[in-house]
């Protein structure tokens, strides 16, 4: 027989099994195992044709790690539909068999717990599970649910809501860090990733993790706990960064910033966080524990009228791509380093493919016209960071007064973006995509005329998923230089580490996981 576990006050990694027949469930459990999960959630309910005896006894006599035994009924969200007393005795077998774990929902948990612990003992534990209609209740109504729940002598109790906001996640933490008996409890749903990936930081007991080949939304994979998050490093004195954007499942800031983190030493986890509405997010994430931010899109404007205090640089973008909370007053001050993460690509791709001569102090922007396809935050950075090395900027947005408001801040011109299938560059011209056009999954589109690429000195674009873009794929067949919107996020993301930690980022280091890695 398997190993028996038992939760300890250490985070322990759960990867939950779907299968459809018990032959897939035990082929799983090995690979959750191989994947890094300390323990398998088997959920009967999914298996064809259970038989209770026969099946649950080969579950378990292959079991690689131990197991929480679930047989779901429909009323609380699974899928068994069944008589249920007939439901009720395959759990009750299952813990006879040696289950680590078998989770009861708080409806029937009482009478049947007792019995368990009275006439069946064998060293298994009982999970109370609670799994709640709409949004996460009050802290108050949570409080009175799990006072319920611990009440009924559970070993663990379980407590899952489905996620309208990431602010609802505040109330899962405090949940777990005020609770009496081991917790888990977590949102479903991408805004509901944070209270998978924050978990051990408050005392939570399990987080769940997704099988390779197997996504399951608002979940981590297992190999991104184990690598990216390394979630059994994480404490409670760990300090949160994270990205504010809407979507976030896009971002690779993770990949990047958490094992640079660990590098330098630094108690830090950097995290994606789905954002609905800015001002409910910082009124709720207002501890020192939540250090800082990076801000995507579609926020990096609006986000400025959140900060106490603003950067002049990034006051003169109008854009911030990066907060802190200042430890000394816990104030917000917004930066924008997204400025010279872009403009410095651009001018060192075109010094090392020797369109400059020797080593002027003159930026090799000076005098070209710089053609900017985007008025958003990542835009005004651009053109901003491209007028201060002497460039002459043309603004193209679908928004065309949007467009003219930038194009005044930097003595430009504006047109509209419908325009730039016909506008024909100057030789040697700059083109720089500030816009989510070419984006994964949407990766067949252009923002500008194919036959005119070829015009462009260099192209730039800030997409970096997928890393080579068709945009870049186009321009270097036409015979441009072309720079990857990577190199933007490894200069920005250097300038945000050192914001973030106040230390000097280790930019070789840095580099090597942007090339293994993007």
């Amino acid at each position: 027989m398997g190993s028996v576990g038992v939760l300890t006050n250490s985070v322990m990694v759960c990867a939950p099994l779907m299968a459809q027949s018990v032959e897939q469930m035990v082929l799983d459990m090995h690979s959750a195992k191989a994947q890094g999960a300390d323990v398998v959630e088997v959920r009967l309910d999914c298996i064809n044709k259970f038989q209770p005896s026969q099946d649950l006894e080969t579950i378990i006599r292959n079991k690689p790690l131990p197991v929480i035994i679930v047989y779901r009924p429909k009323w609380e969200g699974g899928q068994y539909e069944g008589d249920e007393h007939k439901r009720l005795e395959a759990l009750r077998l299952a813990h006879d068999l040696g289950a680590d774990y078998i989770d009861l929902e708080l409806k029937v948990a009482s009478e049947l717990i007792w019995e368990l612990k009275n006439k069946h003992q064998n060293g298994g534990k009982v999970i109370v599970s609670s799994y709640l209609n709409g949004a996460t209740p009050s802290k108050e109504n949570l409080s009175h649910l799990v006072a319920t729940m611990q009440a009924t002598e559970a070993d663990i109790i379980k407590v899952v809501s489905n996620a309208d906001d990431i602010t609802e996640m505040e109330r899962i933490f405090y949940l777990l860090s005020h609770c009496e008996v081991p917790a888990v409890a977590y949102s479903v749903g991408e805004r509901g990733l944070i209270s998978q990936l924050l978990c051990p930081k408050f005392g939570g007991a399990l987080v769940y993790g997704s099988m390779e080949g197997n996504s399951i939304p608002g979940l981590p994979t297992l190999d991104s706990l184990r690598e990216a998050y390394k979630v059994d490093c994480i404490n409670s004195d760990t300090k949160v960064f994270g990205l504010l954007s809407k979507p976030v499942g896009h971002s690779k800031g993770p990949l990047l910033h958490n094992p640079t983190l660990r590098h330098v030493n630094f108690n830090g986890i950097y995290v994606p966080m789905f954002v609905d509405d800015l001002k409910k997010f910082f009124d709720v994430y207002a501890s020192p524990d939540f250090a800082g931010y990076s801000v995507g899109f579609p926020y990096k404007e609006a986000v400025v009228q959140f900060c106490d205090e603003v950067h002049p640089l990034a006051k003169c973008i109008g854009a911030v791509n990066t907060i802190i909370r200042r430890p000394c007053d816990g104030k917000l001050v917004g930066y924008n380093t997204d400025c010279e993460g872009s403009i410095t690509a651009i001018e060192d791709a075109l010094r090392d493919q020797k369109y400059v001569n020797g080593r002027s102090l003159n930026s090799p922007l000076a005098g070209k016209q710089f053609v900017v396809v985007g008025a958003g935050g990542a835009g005004r950075a651009i053109a901003v960071g491209a007028k201060s090395r002497g460039a002459r900027v043309i603004i193209f947005d679908i928004d065309l007064e949007r467009a003219k408001s930038l194009a005044r801040a930097v003595s430009g011109e504006a047109q509209h973006f419908e325009s730039l299938a016909h506008f024909q560059p100057e030789n040697g011209a700059i083109l720089a995509n500030a816009t989510p056009i070419g984006m994964h999954p949407s990766t067949d589109r252009i923002p500008a005329a194919e036959e005119t690429l070829g015009n462009y000195q260099l192209v730039f674009d800030a997409v970096y998923t997928p890393r080579k873009t068709r945009l870049l794929k186009d321009a270097d067949a036409a015979g441009a230089i072309t720079v990857s919107g990577v190199e933007m996020f490894l200069r920005q993301a250097i300038g945000q580490f050192k914001l973030f930690t106040g230390r000097e980022a280790p930019k070789d280091f840095m580099r090597e996981i942007v090339l293994a890695k993007f």
